[in-house]
């Protein structure tokens, strides 16, 4: 009898044994498959191809990371563990889903960054999220399910404490696998948006998330937030080599020289900057090697466009959501006429930036290329950004204007643009445009020119608006403003609606010229006009209506236009491959100022310099050849086969710009050579 007793009492035992074993093994990988069934909706929603070698990345790296969760919401009381794990499970479904929506609205995923900084003035564009929301209710309802279920059984959910040595293997476990999957994402170095570039080197939010997930890319976000921290101390410079010759800069600390550095050599755009002697002199090895890679940099020749508009009155213009397909001889003839008539580029791009109309306006109004994960423009307030249209002008005794007609402080323009060199007004800080969704283009020219046509000479920049999505009738205050004028043409709805918008645009360069000419110095004003980014308020099947031919990738999405146009003028046209981030350099090369082409990432397009276009997942076209970073595919432009050290070496060239270039605003670079 005691014997059958001890029998029952140790089959017991081992049934509670197993059920808790079991029960244990099902915490352990309830996370893990959580990411993974997260990960795999997200890339299915987002990506024409979910199985690739990103994926197996992205799996690997949900395990550690599972089993981090299951630690945090195991070594507690069973109250506190609760609590803990459905903040998880929370925390989870609403950045999967608020990524989800984001990126149906701007085709890319958004970072730590914007989140905390942007969050408050994106409410502003509630109803545009509304319709987002409405149309993606499928996927959304995929996304929200295992907290429903989670939630709805939680009744029958355990939360007992995990013993302690148990926790300590967990946790070594995690932290091997961890260390084995970056060491294998590391070793992986083949083509250029290698998984090891992508890990260590740079931050490509939409190649991330693709490579290695969202919340490992997440992970990667805070730390390249974090090295923009670091970097922003002013680094520390040591003198290697004494110099007897004083620095100028002891002599006006944190002021510019009072004389303008000058020209090195008469036929190069150059200043004349003592890199050798600074080469020496520097102690901080990144700065070091900054000066070591401009002072290599090929710069541009003078050439016969240098100095035509010497002296003119400039108007730079960013244009919201613009695009060659929007000018048409019909509805807006005077953007047509200003491109016949102008310059003519046939061959320019508007790549698109992950702060898509911020980092577009940076990339036009600074000529540099934005950095990843962060707002680069509003980044730029706090350095000397003596390159900017507004500075260079406005020490040539240019009055010196930007205005925005919605709120002017809408990505911190209040902060960014008067460091640019301009007095700025926008709606909320002098700029009294009538309040709609989106506002006026030409209410905006109505109320501004008089401000600033009679202080000859003049600079001013307009950042337009009434071109933003969404592109309806019901919710787009200009698009239904001038609906009558696009009723009969032969598109869809929301085609009409953009070209509606864009009608605002062209009403406001009619009334701008008219002004010009009444005042009798349109001949002595040069006006630019270049888009932020293509309207992405359409759907690619839309746009390829509007373009009247189908449109098939994101570099095709991605040719944009650059109006630039003085009354009287002869057309010009140009058929080199240049884009936006070329604007400044060329601005600056017409108008004849002393600037130094070496230290901006475009070119003068009238320069003989080779042509490059570069895009944010670091593909790039020149004259000879498109080449896909994404695909590592080349498509040659000519009957000539294209050498694959010719890639190679371009893309080196493009990999350095981006790096280069995100190192000037870390480090404020401009105020340490030229103040």
């Amino acid at each position: 009898m005691a014997f059958l007793r001890s029998a029952i009492n140790f089959i017991d035992m081992t049934e509670r044994s197993i059920m808790n074993t079991n029960k244990n093994i099902l915490r352990l990988v309830f996370f893990p498959l959580l990411i993974l069934y997260y990960e795999t909706i997200l890339k299915a929603f987002t990506y024409s191809k979910i199985f690739n070698i990103g994926y197996v990345y992205m799996c690997l790296f949900s395990i550690p990371l599972g089993l981090l969760f299951y630690l945090l919401s195991t070594g507690f009381n069973e109250k506190t563990n609760k609590i803990i794990f459905f903040s998880i499970v929370s925390f989870l479904t609403l950045y999967y889903g608020t990524q989800l929506i984001y990126y149906r609205i701007f085709y890319t995923f958004t970072s730590f960054y914007s989140i905390f900084v942007g969050t408050a003035k994106a409410l502003s564009f509630i109803d545009i999220m509304t319709d987002t929301l409405r149309n993606n209710i499928a996927e959304l309802f995929a996304i929200f399910l295992p907290l429903g279920v989670l939630v709805y059984y939680h009744r029958k959910l355990q939360f007992d404490k995990i013993h302690k040595n148990y926790i300590i293997k967990v946790a070594v476990s995690a932290v091997i696998m961890q260390a084995a999957v970056v060491i294998t994402v590391l070793s992986s170095d083949v083509g250029m948006l290698s998984p090891s570039y992508l890990y260590s080197e740079t931050f490509l939010v939409v190649e991330s998330v693709d490579k290695f997930g969202l919340l490992t890319t997440g992970r990667l976000d805070i730390k390249n937030i974090l090295k923009s921290i670091v970097f922003a101390v002013e680094p520390e410079h040591s003198e290697i080599i004494e110099s007897e010759e004083p620095d100028p800069a002891d002599e006006l600390p944190g002021e510019p020289q009072s004389e303008e550095p000058t020209i090195e050599v008469a036929e190069y755009n150059t200043m004349d900057i003592p890199f050798e002697e600074l080469i020496k002199k520097e102690g901080n090895e990144a700065i070091r090697s900054m000066h070591k890679y401009f002072s290599s940099v090929k710069p541009t020749k003078k050439n016969e466009y240098t100095g035509k508009f010497k002296g003119k009155n400039l108007i730079l213009i960013t244009a919201e959501g613009f695009s060659p397909y929007a000018v048409r001889k019909d509805i807006t003839p005077t953007l047509y006429k200003m491109q016949e008539e102008g310059f003519k580029f046939n061959n320019f791009y508007t790549p698109t930036w992950g702060v898509s109309t911020s980092d577009g306006e940076y990339v036009a109004c600074t000529g540099l290329l934005p950095k990843e994960g962060i707002w680069s423009f509003y980044k730029s307030s706090k350095n000397y950004m003596p390159f900017a249209m507004g500075n260079q002008l406005k020490k040539e005794g240019y009055e010196t204007k930007a205005y925005h007609n919605h709120y002017f402080d809408y990505y911190y323009r209040h902060k960014s643009h008067p460091n640019l060199g301009y007095t700025y007004k926008g709606l909320g800080n002098g700029l009294n445009v009538t309040e709609t969704w989106p506002e006026s283009d030409l209410e905006m020219i109505e109320l501004t020119v008089p401000e600033y046509i009679d202080s000859q000479p003049f600079h001013v920049y307009y950042m337009t608006v009434s071109g933003h999505l969404q592109y309806t009738f019901t919710g787009n205050y200009i698009a239904a403003k001038n609906r009558s004028l696009v009723e009969n043409l032969p598109y869809s709805k929301n085609v009409k609606a953009y070209l509606a918008c864009n009608i605002e645009l062209d009403k406001a360069m009619e009334k701008l010229i008219q002004e010009l000419e009444k005042k009798g110095i349109a001949e002595d004003t040069l006006i630019a006009i270049s888009p932020d980014h293509y309207p992405y308020g359409l759907t690619l099947n839309e746009i390829s209506e509007l373009a009247g031919k189908e449109i098939k990738s994101d570099v095709d999405l991605d040719r944009g236009i650059f109006i630039l146009w003085s009354k009287g003028m002869e057309p010009v046209k140009i058929d080199k491959v240049c884009s936006s981030l070329d604007i400044i350099p060329t601005l600056s090369n017409l108008m004849g100022l002393k600037y130094d082409s070496r230290l901006l990432m475009g070119r003068d397009i009238f320069s003989d310099s080779e042509p490059l276009v570069m895009f944010s997942d670091r593909s790039f076209i020149t004259d000879k050849a498109f080449y896909n970073a994404r695909t590592n595919e080349v498509t040659s432009f000519t009957d000539e086969n294209i050498e694959s050290s010719y890639i190679k070496e371009t893309a080196e060239t493009v990999i350095n710009k981006f790096k280069y270039s995100s190192m000037i605003l870390d480090t404020d670079y401009y105020k340490i050579i030229l103040e």
